[in-house]
């Protein structure tokens, strides 16, 4: 059992529980406070994965080491395009290409966990946004929420710094490991990847 579905069970085992003996005894609002816990809680963990119930206690996590972990090639990721990360703290990351150039500013890193209740945010170049199919969430191409739920709570999505080195794009995330990191493209297929979890460069070979 992984160090993050231990973490997710606990925090679901720790959720308010019915009183023993006739459910009739049990206050309408107390059976409702507990189902919504429950539910929700389930709902999380089925819907994106452990890493949505306590995504927000390893995101922002303070005094966390932070490290720079390659991405992909800035020629691979052509503009419109996105891949997706796992860093090695079990952030979830969504990495578009939203210019032409070849620089930091061309791209973006943002959180593919929603905040309103977790669920999976993928870019739609089409649209120039980041979307959350779950309750119909929009987030500009910042990650700054523009409608449904998130816009109301006036959210955004968590950005990480991002650099160009060489041609290779890297992104800034902390390294405490709590799941094996691994960066995929739109296709599924798994970019290169070092026993650490972190993602190599390419070899002079690979990029011949």
């Amino acid at each position: 059992m992984t160090d993050v579905r231990r973490e997710c069970e606990d925090v679901l085992r720790e959720s308010p529980r019915l009183p023993s003996g006739d459910a009739s005894d049990v206050e309408r609002r107390d059976f409702l406070s507990v189902a919504a816990a429950v539910g929700m809680g389930g709902g999380l963990v089925a819907g994106y994965g452990t890493f949505g119930v306590i995504a927000a206690r390893f995101l922002d996590a303070p005094g966390q080491p932070m490290g720079w972990q390659y991405l992909t090639t800035v020629d691979e990721l052509k503009p419109g395009d996105s891949l997706t990360y796992a860093a090695p703290n079990g952030a979830k990351v969504v990495i578009a290409r939203q210019g032409a150039g070849t620089s930091a500013e061309d791209f973006v890193a943002l959180s593919s966990v929603c905040p309103h209740l977790g669920c999976a945010v993928h870019w739609e170049p089409q649209n120039d946004r980041f979307f959350c199919p779950c309750h119909n969430g929009v987030f500009d191409r910042q990650g700054v929420a523009t409608e449904g739920p998130p816009a109301k709570a006036k959210q955004r999505l968590l950005e990480f710094p991002l650099k160009v080195e060489n041609g290779l794009l890297y992104i800034q995330v902390p390294l405490v490991a709590l799941a094996n990191a691994e960066c995929v493209d739109d296709t599924g297929t798994l970019v290169k990847q070092a026993a650490n979890g972190a993602t190599l460069p390419p070899q002079q070979g690979d990029m011949a």
